[in-house]
């Protein structure tokens, strides 16, 4: 099992995002741009979501997700692979009085068949890129029908092989960063907190396909094509007048094409047939 390399590359991610997990909303809720970026997240999962659903997420990190559906009514069973990120949210979920509406569990969304409680949820929910660290997202994909009810939705965020804000890196002569997107099929290196893993890019069309038999493409919406993605740090708070445009501007184009498929992120969420195909 050590030898696979799907297996190690998910144990270096889960040790990077352990590392940093005692530290990351300390790192991260202040950015102007995450919290627009979270936002627009919710602003499109309330489109889909039933009153009082039961939510299965993916990749739930520190449990702000988590903790967000818990107080707007619905149960979470939150899962991660990294087991300090679980901890965190453990101490949230108790700080905030939430345990009877917030469940969690180490297990890898590459091994949902091992999962303690298989619903079956009426969402199934995963933020931020956690997807993009299997090259082998399709195995994951097929699991969720078994555990969803029908009608039930799946909205995920992920990171494509495309991003025009990363691209036009090129013209500072940053080549590689620009490109490694487009240029590592067998998966790009990401480093956080000294460790290094692989991530992989995939477009709105290898879910769709995926997931066609028994699912219904709802919605795609980019995330980050006109507002800049929030590595580019402190932007929000240096240009106040001009990131209320970009936001003006993206939430007019986000849905439309080319912008929804050459942004950091894409939002897309589909809904499980009653009589699949």
């Amino acid at each position: 099992m050590h030898n696979n390399p799907v297996h190690t590359n998910e144990q270096n991610a889960a040790m990077a995002f352990s590392q940093q997990a005692g530290i990351f909303d300390e790192l991260y809720s202040s950015d102007g741009i995450i919290r627009y970026k979270r936002q627009r997240v919710r602003d499109h999962v309330k489109r889909w979501l039933a009153p009082a659903s039961n939510i299965l997420e993916l990749n739930s990190g520190t449990g702000e997700d988590a903790i967000w559906f818990a107080n707007a009514g619905h149960l979470v069973h939150a899962t991660d692979i990294s087991e300090n990120m679980q901890q965190v949210l453990e101490r949230k979920v108790k700080t905030n009085n939430l345990e009877a509406r917030i469940s969690y569990e180490l297990c890898s969304f590459t091994h949902l068949q091992k999962l303690r409680y298989k619903g079956p949820y009426d969402m199934i929910f995963s933020n931020f890129a956690g997807l993009n660290c299997t090259g082998e997202l399709n195995k994951s994909l097929s699991q969720f029908s078994s555990l969803l009810k029908p009608g039930g939705i799946v909205t995920l965020v992920i990171l494509p092989p495309f991003c025009l804000w990363e691209f036009l890196l090129i013209f500072k002569g940053m080549f590689r960063t620009a490109t490694r997107r487009l240029l590592n099929k067998n998966g790009s290196s990401a480093k956080v907190s000294g460790n290094h893993f692989k991530c992989w890019y995939y477009k709105p069309s290898y879910v769709t396909n995926c997931l066609k038999e028994e699912f219904t493409l709802l919605s795609v919406e980019a995330l980050c094509t006109i507002v800049p993605p929030s590595y580019i740090s402190g932007f929000a708070d240096k240009h106040p007048r001009k990131f209320k445009w970009l936001k003006e501007k993206e939430n007019k184009w986000k849905d439309k094409w080319p912008w929804k498929y050459i942004g950091d992120y894409y939002i897309i969420s589909l809904q499980k047939r009653a009589i699949p195909n």
